[in-house]
């Protein structure tokens, strides 16, 4: 099952999403873990920080966990 992240900008970076998730601790770490762990963003290997998610990306981690961006416009939240 995929956990909806709701943003309010038009779009939020790997990187971002890496670290609200708490797959990371800090952003300085996420170059470091898409070097070492292949991350999916809609079923395609993506290792770019700053690869911009909009609403409707998935975005899966190596450890099964699976995030859809919803642009709902609410404060980003965990549903």
């Amino acid at each position: 099952m995929a956990t909806e992240l709701s943003i309010r900008t038009p779009y939020i970076t790997l990187g971002q999403l890496l670290k609200i998730s708490g797959t990371i601790d800090m952003g300085s770490e996420a170059k470091w873990y898409l070097r070492e762990y292949q991350v999916l963003v809609n079923q395609e290997p993506d290792d770019r920080r700053g690869r911009k998610l909009y609403p409707g990306d998935i975005v899966a981690l190596p450890n099964g966990e699976r995030y859809i961006i919803n642009g709902d416009g609410a404060t980003p939240k965990f549903e």
